[in-house]
């Protein structure tokens, strides 16, 4: 696999209202430990829709990655221009501070938001862009906006061996878990 989709959660829907938020370090490393072996196979890009929320954190975890892997590139792909302006200004700048550092922007529309076509054809390209997707959706927790890419990615994987991996709420608990264990074992 040369390009991977990452996407998943927006923060809203897990209960994330800023970037304090203890559980943003643990989904951020349950998207390295998806994503390193990967790397390590040969992935080459990293695409993401580059909404606030799991998209973000994914680019963090990218930009951090490129310093051990270099080849590494990252991408994000926006459903039309500036979707950030309606955004408070510390996510404003956040997401602007990333900006900084992807390898490549662009917007599927190039105009402001028109309508919910602007996003399935966001969705549809980055799914034709990519060799797989890495997904962060748990269907048992409620649905929520996850559900039409892993819809599609798994139509997509039935029909052309597109890969399809994933992260529940269960492997981020896991992770915290472990942390907590190792934390109490080091008293």
């Amino acid at each position: 696999m040369k390009t991977l989709l990452v996407t998943g959660y927006r923060a809203h829907e897990l209960g994330i209202f800023d970037q304090k938020h203890k559980g943003i370090v643990y989904i951020k490393k349950a998207i390295e430990a998806r994503i390193v072996p990967l790397v390590e196979e040969g992935l080459e890009w990293v695409l993401t829709p580059g909404q606030y929320g799991v998209d973000l954190w994914a680019c963090e975890v990218i930009i951090g990655l490129k310093k051990r892997y270099p080849h590494l590139k990252l991408s994000i792909v926006s459903a039309y221009l500036h979707p950030e302006e309606k955004w408070k200004e510390d996510k404003q700048n956040y997401y602007r501070d990333i900006l900084k550092d992807v390898d490549y922007y662009g917007a599927v529309s190039k105009q402001p938001y028109h309508g919910v076509w602007q996003l399935k054809a966001r969705d549809d390209l980055l799914l034709r862009k990519s060799d797989g997707i890495l997904l962060f959706y748990d269907e048992d927790a409620g649905e929520a906006s996850p559900k039409y890419f892993k819809q599609k990615a798994l139509r997509k994987q039935e029909e052309e061996g597109y890969r399809y991996l994933s992260i529940t709420a269960e492997d981020v608990q896991s992770i915290a878990d472990e942390e907590q264990r190792s934390l109490l074992d080091t008293y």
